[in-house]
């Protein structure tokens, strides 16, 4: 099934970058919150790169668990990643997401802070 998104989409100095879940290959990584939070956030990041990005330009991120019993392990996921001058960031709880997923990140990179 094709779906009517983008992965990021440019608009002017900022790059807008859809939510991203723990897929590898097509199908949704084993392993719980810590295993899709660390995919997810290297799917973030290959989508970052592929625009000439890196997390030090991620001004925000809005992170969605299915529970917020997950926010230890996916914060541990995250401050591996985001390891300085962490951007602002809303995690919220919600029912669920799609494919199954426990985790999904999306963010907001701004070109004009390091690039």
């Amino acid at each position: 099934m094709s779906l009517p998104l983008r992965p990021a989409v440019a608009a002017g100095e900022w790059v807008a970058i859809s939510g991203q879940v723990g897929v590898a290959d097509g199908v949704l990584v084993e392993g719980g919150v810590a295993a899709e939070a660390k995919q997810a956030l290297a799917n973030l990041v290959a989508v970052l790169e592929a625009h000439g990005l890196t997390t030090a330009d991620v001004v925000k991120t809005n992170v969605f668990l299915v529970t917020m019993d997950d926010f230890a392990a996916m914060n541990a996921e995250y401050a591996q990643v985001f390891t300085a001058d962490f951007p602002a960031r809303s995690a919220v709880a919600v029912h669920q997401l799609p494919i199954g997923a426990v985790f999904e990140i999306e963010a907001w990179a701004y070109r004009g802070s390091s690039s």
